[in-house]
């Protein structure tokens, strides 16, 4: 006579066996590539970052600061910053006039569609630079008139002229303070 365990095949139809750790591992790797992926195209084509190493936006971005920008909006407005490439390297630059404005630097400063502006964070004087940019200039269609918030010293429009919107990267829409990690 044949003994049968029924008890072990009722448990093995009830409980059917765990899943191999292998099988987990595998899934959890997809997951973490496919988040991978995800990132990197959004930091590609949708967002992008940059690690400012130059204190030309002082005190509004120090030396050491990451920036995130959008790369998408190119229609800027007037304190925007603005992230672009001159000569190979990544510069931020404040928009101070865009298609159409004009812009003069007199003795009394700068002067956007004829009047001297007043920027509460800028605390030197905007001087012309002796450069082939002559003003008074009106910015060109699609555009921008771009100036560094420490304005003695720092290469900007008033060196290189307005920069076209199709050269820019993107538009600074947040700001981590390297000392504050």
């Amino acid at each position: 006579m044949q003994h049968v365990d029924t008890h072990r095949e009722t448990y093995s139809q009830d409980h059917p066996a765990p899943p191999s750790v292998w099988k987990d591992l595998g899934a959890l790797l997809i997951k973490i590539a496919a988040i991978a992926a995800i990132t990197l195209l959004l930091f590609t084509f949708v967002y992008g970052l940059h690690y400012v190493t130059e204190p030309s936006m002082t005190p509004a971005i120090e030396d050491g600061d990451l920036l995130l920008y959008y790369r998408w909006d190119k229609d800027y407005h007037s304190n925007d910053l603005v992230v672009f490439k001159k000569d190979g390297a990544k510069q931020v630059r404040r928009v101070v006039a865009s298609s159409g404005d004009e812009v003069d630097i007199t003795d009394a400063g700068l002067v956007i569609n004829g009047s001297v502006q007043q920027e509460r964070s800028i605390y030197a004087k905007t001087q012309r630079y002796e450069t082939d940019i002559k003003f008074p200039l009106v910015v060109g269609q699609d555009e921008v008139f771009v100036l560094g918030d420490a304005r003695e010293g720092v290469s900007d429009s008033r060196v290189y002229g307005p920069i076209p919107q199709s050269k820019t990267q993107g538009t600074v829409i947040a700001l981590l303070r390297r000392r504050s990690l």
